[in-house]
């Protein structure tokens, strides 16, 4: 799952030093639910290169990252498969293991390095305690999810 975020500026910290930097762009906060693929990952990156909503001349949400010059930061974030169904305290039980996670966060963040350019891409630390400065522009937010689980959840699970 990917949650998108239209920033006119996003960073990162990690230990109080500034370890990324974006102007223009996205921030893309990824989580990993268990039984995700490596094809998933890939499929999510593209989906994200391609979404349009950045503004074209007219102001109309129309072009993608890449056509209107954007930056992406990309920034791992497991608690997107919190379960808050029952009582207060969030179930990350969806939520891959950092085993699993890692590795499709890597091809995640190195398709969209592929498809943008290394210079156009930026990201937190897997695992890392950061702090995250989010600029949205808009505000756009838009929540993609692989399309394995695209389908509503029943009332059950």
């Amino acid at each position: 799952m990917a949650l998108v975020q239209r920033v006119s500026e996003g960073a990162v910290w990690i230990h109080g030093e500034e370890t990324a930097r974006i102007g223009k762009g996205y921030v893309i906060l990824v989580g990993v639910r268990k039984g995700d693929t490596g094809k998933d990952a890939l499929s999510l990156a593209e989906k994200c290169a391609a979404l349009r909503v950045m503004e074209d001349a007219e102001g109309k949400m129309n072009l993608s990252l890449a056509h209107a010059g954007g930056s992406a930061l990309v920034v791992s974030q497991f608690t997107l498969y919190a379960d808050t169904r029952k009582g207060n305290r969030p179930g990350f039980g969806e939520a891959a293991p950092p085993e699993e996670a890692a590795p499709l966060y890597e091809a995640f963040l190195g398709r969209m390095k592929e498809i943008l350019g290394e210079e156009k891409v930026r990201s937190g630390e897997f695992r890392a305690m950061m702090s995250v400065r989010i600029v949205n522009d808009g505000p756009v937010t838009v929540l993609i999810e692989c399309p394995i689980h695209n389908q509503p959840r029943s009332a059950s699970s």
